[in-house]
């Protein structure tokens, strides 16, 4: 007497998990990277909107002493222009600027010159090369030495 099973037998469904185990295998290290490459895109977006605001304030004040030596972290908005910016001309940019999360940036500025440093704080680790250097001339580099 033949019975009418239906189901999948022990070999095919060994069959699919060892399938599933290897797609895996070759996904997960990817995600890693995907990782990385979002961190370090922040933080040369982070040095880049910075750098632009600032100089775009320059244009404005012609010195960059108006900026805030500054230090802190994202996400979220500080404080990048002093509250007295420039005398006799009206600053348009505005006093805040946002950084993203797991960001820290570290400002210092002077007369003629600034430069900035930005790193992640959420796990810097050699994956994401940072910190991120940039100055008023517009170089901007890796810890690495290459330009970002």
């Amino acid at each position: 007497m033949k019975k009418n099973q239906k189901g999948f037998t022990l070999i095919e469904l060994l069959i699919v998990v060892a399938i599933i185990a290897i797609l895996a295998a070759i996904a997960i290290p990817q995600f890693g990277a995907y990782r990385a490459r979002a961190v370090r895109s922040s933080m040369v977006a982070d040095a880049k909107n910075l750098g632009t605001a600032i100089e775009a304030a320059f244009q404005d004040c012609n010195t960059y002493a108006m900026v805030n030596a500054f230090s802190g972290t994202g996400a979220g908005q500080f404080p990048l222009f002093a509250a007295t910016a420039c005398t006799g001309n009206t600053l348009i940019i505005p006093p805040n600027v946002n950084i993203s999360k797991g960001n820290a940036v570290a400002i210092t500025a002077g007369a003629t010159s600034w430069s900035l440093t930005v790193t992640n704080i959420a796990g810097n680790d050699s994956s994401y090369t940072g910190p991120v250097k940039m100055d008023n001339i517009g170089t901007c580099t890796w810890a690495t030495g290459g330009a970002c």
